[in-house]
This record gives structure tokens, sequence and C-alpha cells, in this order.
């Protein structure tokens, strides 16, 4: 078994100068947390694999291909493969569970 504290993987995250930890990986998936403070510009590209978002604190937008929705604490939402994405309008500091499938390369 794999378990983890979200105030360790955040706190392990900001010690290593990232925005993104991933901390789990396997032959099927990946997991990471993904850290954008209020104000800042989200610089992802679209991925290879399909994506789930589940949003852990913050409040934000979000834009999946042509479509735009808030997100906050609690929001999940469902990337494409190769679909251009982006987090904007970020008002609160947000932490973000990533789960890619296939994992990320």
């Amino acid at each position: 078994m794999k378990a983890f504290r979200l105030d360790e993987l955040e706190a392990e995250r900001a010690a290593n100068d990232g925005a993104y930890l991933q901390f789990v990986r396997e032959r099927t998936m990946s997991v990471g947390l993904y850290a954008l403070d209020a104000g800042e510009l989200d610089p992802q590209r679209p991925h290879q694999q399909d994506e789930v978002y589940f949003v852990v604190s913050g409040r934000a937008s979000i834009t999946v291909g042509t479509e735009t929705t808030q997100v906050g604490r609690g929001s999940v939402v469902y990337v494409p493969a190769g679909v251009d994405h982006k987090f904007h309008h970020i008002t609160e500091d947000l932490r973000v569970m990533v789960v890619f499938s296939p994992p990320e390369s």
C-alpha cells in the first residue's frame, strides 16, 4: 500500500521549487500534485495522456478546448489527451491532484 498526506506532499513540492510533484507512478497511471498561486499563469501544454484534475483547494477558472468553467475545492475535471487546457483567473492559491492515464511521460 502507498498512503500519503497532503501537507507532506505540499511541503515536498515546495522544497523542490516546482509547480508539480509526481508521487505515484504505476504501469497504467501516475498521480501528482500541481500548484499555481493566485495570479500566476498556467504554462501547461496538451498532454499525450487523459487526465483528471481534483481541486484540493483554491479557486480559478479552467478552459478545456472551447469550454470554460469555474473550479474550487472539490471540483473534478476530465481533460482528454491532446486537448488544450489551462487554469486562469486564479483568485486563491490552487492545489490540484492530477491523475494521468497512462502515466505521464
